[in-house]
């Protein structure tokens, strides 16, 4: 159960990065020149933990992806550089909806095993009565 419990938390924190990335994908920098939003990344480690003799996964740390923007010609637009270019994040929807699908059924898949394990000791506790 713990193992489990630990593949839910880095999951979820994998979904909250990935959500915030698609919600910035299409924002641009507030002023000329500036940087727009940077996709984020969530690494992960594994870890022994002494108290349960268990290794389970954690989160090594969260990263910022250093790939180049995407370069949109736009002269209207408040953000555009004195050639008239605008850099929009390097955030790929088609990746990150990926990613999440991915993070989404590794969540449900420890979930299950969390809900399995429940009801075998539910089970163990009714023939123990």
């Amino acid at each position: 159960m713990t193992i489990a419990a630990a593949g839910m938390k880095v999951q979820s924190a994998r979904l909250r990065v990935t959500a915030e990335n698609l919600a910035n994908s299409e924002s641009t920098a507030l002023g000329p020149g500036g940087d727009p939003f940077r996709r984020k990344t969530v690494s992960f480690a594994s870890r022994h933990d002494p108290g349960t003799g268990l290794d389970l996964v954690d989160i090594r740390r969260y990263g910022v992806d250093r790939g180049d923007f995407e370069l949109r010609y736009q002269p209207g637009h408040p953000a555009a550089d004195a050639a008239g270019y605008v850099k929009y994040p390097n955030v790929n929807p088609l990746i990150e909806l990926a990613d999440m699908r991915e993070a989404q059924r590794s969540y449900d898949a420890n979930l299950n095993v969390l809900q399995l394990a429940r009801t075998m000791i539910g089970r163990t506790l009714d023939l123990l009565r």
